[in-house]
């Protein structure tokens, strides 16, 4: 069994005053002078520590109040109000909501589960992962409760490809050459992100990240050199050919673009030493069942299935959600017999630690985050930098140890709500979490095979 596997965290402050969901309006105008003003009676000291950003012309009020509504319901001219923050209402996307965004930060700088409150008030369904349903029924054993329980739970993950048979000779020993495999304690790898201002300061952060968790960063063959002390975590994406045996001889895994002379590229780098876990980047489409037949049958050990940052089929129209295309990539690969030789990653649109979860039960074995990464270094996801504009957290200027903690901290909140998934739903250990589909709901396939059929019209 492996060890026990355990991520330090340590709260990390932010650089900037961090967007909050309402700010207080504080008329001014009309102010009675009141002896004992509630301003001064916050019990959060907030009027006290309330400072302005000239950089981001943030009022820190903003991150500091706890919505408790003491100020606001004493003030006897009723003139302390609290609105929702329109740039709050502005963050990110129908994926990175604004309160997925608020959550990656706050996990980044504490380490921290977060705590929602008095139960769910959102839908009963969504769009993508919001439309997987887990089952919990576990939850009720103590032993299995997650962090806290006294079972085991191990999220270990094996990197690389399986023989599909074992072979003895006569004397009953293992003849079957053990094939090259990466362990990992944790079924997440650094992917790149599709924008942001990624400076090499920001390269460095996130090598730093992958080397204190024991995970592999991917990341532009062009920045690997000056990383050149971190090549252990390093998973260079070789753009070009532009590289010699020595060389390519450092990384414990590489990764292709796929493209028209992939096989030819990876038999050029199984040549120079077998050793090597080589992984082929691929468009996430359902449509591309049949290319994960031809890599899997040339041997190839690693195919990366990559969605766009919202977890949708790049550049398809109706573009499909990750989710459906790995279980299609997965039922594809289960019905030709050769899924268990095979390690599957999925990336894009994987936002938040149930996302990981739900990954892997859809059939990956492993996944990326990308834009994840940035937010845990404050980014704003304004895609400012997307279109040649400044950066208003200016990542480029960041401490790489600052952003490392940042990025650690992130992924042992994200750690530790996997380890609560898992014991809820009574399974120690992550890799048969893999297409376990008994243990997860569809509601497309549950509005199908149910309620389809209560309420379909009757013929005639």
């Amino acid at each position: 069994m492996p060890k026990k596997y355990h991520i330090e965290v340590r709260p990390t402050p932010n650089r900037y005053p961090q967007i909050g969901r309402s700010g207080i309006v504080d008329w001014g105008e009309g102010c009675l002078k009141c002896p004992s003003c509630v301003k001064h009676e916050c019990v959060y000291n907030v009027y006290r520590q309330r400072t302005f950003s000239a950089e981001t012309n943030a009022d820190t009020i903003d991150e500091l109040c706890k919505d408790c509504f003491r100020c606001v319901q004493g003030c006897p001219k009723r003139l302390i109000h609290k609105a929702l923050n329109p740039e709050w209402e502005n963050l990110g996307d129908d994926v990175y909501t604004p309160e997925v965004v608020a959550a990656n930060w706050e996990q980044a700088k504490t380490g921290k589960i977060p705590v929602s409150g008095a139960g769910y008030g959102g839908a009963f369904v969504g769009k993508g992962f919001d439309s997987m349903w887990t089952d919990m029924s576990e939850i009720v054993r103590p032993t299995r409760d997650g962090i806290h329980g006294r079972e085991y739970i191990s999220t270990v993950v094996d990197l690389g490809r399986r023989p599909a048979n074992l072979r003895f000779d006569e004397r009953g020993n293992l003849s079957t050459q053990p094939l090259p495999m990466v362990r990992v304690p944790i079924p997440v790898l650094f992917d790149i992100p599709a924008f942001g201002d990624m400076s090499s300061r920001v390269w460095h952060a996130v090598a730093l990240a992958a080397s204190e968790l024991g995970t592999l960063a991917i990341i532009p063959q062009a920045e690997v050199e000056p990383l050149s002390d971190l090549r252990s975590w390093l998973v260079p994406l070789l753009e070009t050919d532009g590289w010699d045996r020595k060389w390519i001889r450092q990384f414990r895994m590489v990764e292709l673009a796929d493209s028209s002379d992939t096989e030819e590229r990876f038999d050029r780098i199984k040549r120079i030493d077998e050793g090597i876990i080589v992984s082929v980047r691929v468009p996430a489409t359902v449509d591309a069942a049949t290319r994960a037949w031809e890599l899997t049958d040339h041997g190839v050990d690693i195919i990366h299935f990559v969605a766009d940052e919202r977890g949708y089929e790049p550049g398809v129209p109706d573009a499909r959600h990750l989710k459906d295309v790995i279980r299609a990539q997965h039922g594809a690969l289960v019905e030709r017999g050769v899924r268990d030789e095979i390690t599957v990653m999925a990336s894009g649109g994987i936002a938040m630690a149930e996302h990981v979860i739900k990954s892997i039960l859809c059939g990956a074995n492993v996944v990326g985050i990308d834009l994840p990464l940035l937010l845990a270094l404050e980014c704003r996801l304004c895609r400012n930098c997307a279109e040649g504009g400044e950066c208003p957290v200016r990542l480029s200027t960041i401490d790489p140890r600052w952003g490392a903690q940042r990025i650690v901290n992130l992924v042992g909140a994200w750690h530790n709500q996997c380890l609560e998934m898992m014991g809820a739903m009574g399974i120690r250990e992550a890799r048969r979490l893999r297409g376990e589909e008994g243990r997860v709901m569809f509601f497309e396939d549950l509005e199908t095979d149910t309620f389809a059929r209560l309420f379909k019209g009757r013929e005639g």
